[in-house]
């Protein structure tokens, strides 16, 4: 299939500068940016007077948590998490995000259901199960527990492997990789919705870090954290750990630590929005959104803070089931705080090295995927109206498929 794209203004993602130019895709990657021969087309679109820009892409995203009703959760079946799981992959690639980077859960069946053209969804780079101690972040299990026979008994459910100390990190570490998971992900501090641990607890302990930091190095990838406090972050840091998700408790020596080592934060801002305004509604507990208004008011400062410090930012939204209709708004959030061209970079340039895409998702160039967003709206000029997805965005294009066509 040959899609051309023609007479729209295309972003060229290393200047953040427009080139009148038409862009051509054949078989789901752009073959040529330019003034090609184009009168032979299987789609044409005329985007004159848009803004031809790459697809979107969501550095933190979630779909195995499908809904903000956590106890209905641990109760459905597979075929209820697959129906939920391909509603929010349809609906987030129609919001114009072509990729996203899932940061925990099992989307091995979404991810080929996608694959196979069984439903519409973006491009996933995946943590897998996301590694966690017992009574960490990730241990979604409710209620008294027995006490296991060793300690090295991990468990697991469809969202995490819950496993303590450094042989049992190491173990449940390349289990993850082995089911093809492009990176790790672990806790090292309390978390907003999960039930047992305070915000301010360290989780996990060095040795057990760099256990997983070793696993992952050994397989040519990299460790995140989900990390809170200055603590947290920088045990995480100096184990070797080269990526963390929030940092919203995090102070300037904090950061100044991030930026010298050359680790990467992926701020994720409008989540605790969501909480904070749809939160009670959805049934989460009264101690759950006590903890999520600390975070969210501090979400402005931390990116603030990092900013000041030159810590490398991506572009990330972590929101659960039901909130995800508010993906785009954490453009308007972040434009509190940082222009236009360093929250694009976050999000198409830092992003796809995260994904570990670089070449082939952010830019409009040969040989990457033809993945397209056209806008009326120059981003560069007010990024805030990015938030409205449908007044922004007149078509999405992936693949060189035309997913979405609001003119």
């Amino acid at each position: 299939m040959r899609t051309v794209v023609r007479n729209g203004a295309v972003l060229d993602t290393a200047t953040m500068s427009f080139n009148d130019d038409t862009v051509v895709i054949e078989d789901g990657l752009i073959v040529a940016v330019g003034d090609e021969d184009t009168d032979s087309a299987d789609i044409s679109i005329d985007a004159a007077g848009g803004y031809v820009l790459p697809g979107l892409i969501d550095g933190h995203a979630h779909f195995r948590l499908a809904s903000f009703d956590f106890r209905a959760l641990v109760r459905w079946s597979e075929v209820e998490y697959g129906i939920v799981m391909a509603s929010l992959a349809r609906a987030t690639v129609e919001r114009g995000f072509t990729t996203v980077r899932d940061l925990g859960g099992d989307v091995t069946c979404l991810m080929r259901a996608i694959r196979n053209g069984n439903t519409l969804g973006p491009r996933i780079g995946r943590a897998g199960h996301m590694l966690t101690q017992t009574g960490g972040h990730g241990d979604t299990d409710g209620g008294a527990r027995a006490v296991p026979s060793c300690a090295c008994s991990l468990r697991s459910d469809h969202f995490s492997i819950i496993a303590d100390g450094a042989d049992a990190v190491r173990k449940a570490a390349r289990h993850i990789l082995r089911d093809g998971s492009d990176f790790l992900k672990i806790h090292v501090s309390g978390g907003v919705a999960s039930p047992s641990d305070p915000l301010d607890s360290v989780q996990y302990t060095p040795d057990e870090v760099e256990a997983a930091v070793t696993e992952a190095s050994h397989r040519g990838t990299y460790v995140t954290c989900h990390g809170y406090t200055s603590e947290a972050i920088q045990m995480a840091i100096n184990a070797g750990v080269q990526c963390v998700e929030h940092g919203n408790l995090m102070d300037l020596a904090t950061a100044q630590l991030m930026a010298d080592s050359g680790a990467t934060l992926v701020p994720t801002l409008v989540t605790y929005k969501a909480m904070n305004e749809f939160g009670a509604a959805m049934g989460l507990p009264q101690a759950n959104l006590e903890k999520n208004a600390v975070i969210y008011a501090s979400g402005l400062s931390s990116l603030e803070t990092a900013r000041s410090a030159g810590v490398v930012m991506g572009f990330g939204t972590d929101l659960i089931g039901e909130s995800q209709t508010m993906q785009n708004q954490e453009f308007a959030i972040r434009a509190e705080v940082q222009s236009a061209k360093e929250i694009l970079h976050s999000m198409w340039t830092v992003n796809a090295q995260l994904c570990r895409m670089e070449g082939l998702i952010g830019v409009i160039t040969p040989e990457a995927h033809g993945d397209l967003v056209i806008s009326t709206i120059n981003p560069l000029d007010d990024l805030r109206a990015f938030a409205d997805h449908e007044r922004a965005l007149t078509h999405v294009i992936q693949a060189g498929s035309v997913i979405v066509d609001r003119t």
